[in-house]
């Protein structure tokens, strides 16, 4: 008789136990394609979060590094052994050719300063200073050589905007210099208006001199943090803040920025994904950069923000796939074997008709199969709801469960920052991703089918073994 007609008239006989096997097989397979579920919008996810924040790679001089390689300035070079030298500056055009990788989605460098002011350009100071304070070594204006204007925290946010002219980009002119309108209303300067700010210049014997530099008012901007009411030093006050290029900062250095262009502080390059590193860095030393000297690293903090607990939800979930498919695949070939037990009569009736071993074994395969097919149709159904309901407590006790965590540690020094937390402020903060976008694809019906089918194919197949190794006689007079 054909083994296909047996189980289907075995599971139209014994609908209990038909409904019973396919309820079983619903939850194995609604659990397991829940988890599939979200671990694939976990991944899509991750995926849209390296596109939406990308990861920060910082370069910058290691001094130690520097130190330990034997550089510095020379005797008799208006220096001192082992003191920094020029050697030591990370030069613009170098970053340019780095910013031009494929793995860059976007770079920018910035580079620390002061400026001293001139008869034509005097410090906004409302209030003025104590009598008798000496304040000369804090009457400067902050100067920062920046790439792209736009890219600072204050003006990002909204703090600061330009309300005259325009901001600094990278095709600025490297005279061009970017004041408050307060320190502009109080010179009488407008835009277009040549100035000239006094250059620091450290001498041998550690001595500041100034050196008058010139520079363009290219444009001018509104900070929105009031006068202090009580005196600060100039370089604290939000007034006293102008910025420059990178050339231009190196002039407020007292040095000529050169061929290669200025120096700057630091430079990072976003990538879109922190496998990207290693590729950034072959880059890197193809222009020529010393990556011992000005090594690279990356701070994927912002990335991990956004995606540990959507990436914690997704471990719990894959954890419950194996765990389901385990114990599934375990209670059963339980059930099966305790089916076979029940059924010892039959199968000794067909064998001693002269039923194959093979056959009889798959007919309970294609019983079992057929309660799964019914039960993966079912789950198919259900489970994106399921898993969306699912998917979103769990990721929800993920987010509060972080935000307390991070609520309880306090601020942490960022280990991945090789500027010690100095560009801490210029870092967005960003909040992690507290949706799940749950889709049901092909490709999940199809994992969900496969393990379905397997998890059946081995609990029918490890208990049908004994099946193949008795007889009829043994079967119907021992009974199993």
């Amino acid at each position: 008789m054909n083994l296909f007609k047996r189980a289907w008239w075995r599971l139209r006989g014994h609908l209990g136990k038909t409904v019973m096997l396919v309820g079983l097989f619903f939850v194995i397979c609604t659990l397991v394609l829940s988890g599939f579920l979200i671990q694939s919008a976990a991944a899509r996810a991750a995926e849209s979060a390296k596109n939406s924040v990308g990861v920060v790679a910082t370069m910058q001089l290691d001094l130690n590094a520097y130190l330990a390689a034997g550089k510095g300035s020379p005797a008799g070079d208006e220096g001192q052994p082992g003191l920094i030298g020029a050697d030591a500056d990370l030069r613009r055009g170098l970053v340019d050719k780095i910013c031009t990788s494929s793995v860059v989605a976007e770079c920018n460098y910035t580079k620390d300063g002061g400026a001293a002011p001139t008869d034509q350009v005097k410090l906004h100071q409302p209030v003025p200073p104590p009598p008798g304070q000496d304040t000369t070594v804090v009457d400067f204006f902050k100067a920062d050589g920046v790439r792209d204007l736009n890219s600072v925290k204050d003006f990002r946010n909204g703090d600061s905007k330009i309300v005259s002219g325009s901001g600094i980009t990278p095709d600025s002119k490297s005279d061009m210099v970017v004041i408050e309108e307060r320190v502009a209303r109080g010179n009488r300067l407008k835009v277009g208006d040549k100035i000239k700010l006094n250059a620091n210049i450290m001498k041998p014997d550690g001595m500041l001199s100034t050196k008058e530099t010139d520079f363009v008012v290219g444009g001018i901007y509104r900070n929105s943090t009031a006068d202090p009411g009580t005196y600060v030093p100039p370089m604290q006050a939000p007034a006293n803040q102008i910025y420059v290029t990178p050339d231009g900062a190196t002039r407020l250095d007292g040095r000529e920025p050169g061929a290669d262009g200025g120096a700057v502080t630091s430079a990072t390059f976003t990538l879109r994904d922190p496998e990207d590193l290693d590729r950034l860095k072959k880059d890197a030393e193809a222009a020529g950069a010393d990556l011992k000297i000005f090594p690279l690293s990356v701070n994927d903090k912002q990335y991990k923000t956004l995606v540990g607990p959507i990436n914690k939800t997704a471990d719990f979930a894959s954890l419950t796939v194996w765990l389901v498919a385990v114990a599934g695949t375990v209670i059963l070939a339980l059930i099966i074997a305790s089916n076979m037990r029940e059924r010892r009569k039959e199968m000794g009736i067909l064998l001693s008709l002269g039923e194959k071993k093979p056959k009889l074994l798959g007919q309970h395969l294609v019983e079992v199969v057929a309660c799964a097919v019914l039960a993966i149709g079912f789950a198919a159904a259900g489970s994106r709801f399921i898993a969306q309901g699912v998917g979103d407590q769990l990721l929800s006790g993920q987010v509060s469960s972080a935000k307390d965590s991070a609520a309880d540690q306090g601020p942490q020094p960022d280990l991945t920052d090789p500027t010690g937390g100095a560009n801490k402020e210029d870092t967005p903060e960003v909040e992690p991703i507290d949706t799940i976008d749950i889709r049901l694809g092909a490709g999940d019906i199809g994992a969900v089918g496969a393990t379905g089918l397997g998890i059946a194919a081995l609990a029918t197949i490890v208990p049908g073994i004994r099946v193949l190794r008795l007889n009829p006689r043994d079967i119907l007079t021992k009974g199993d």
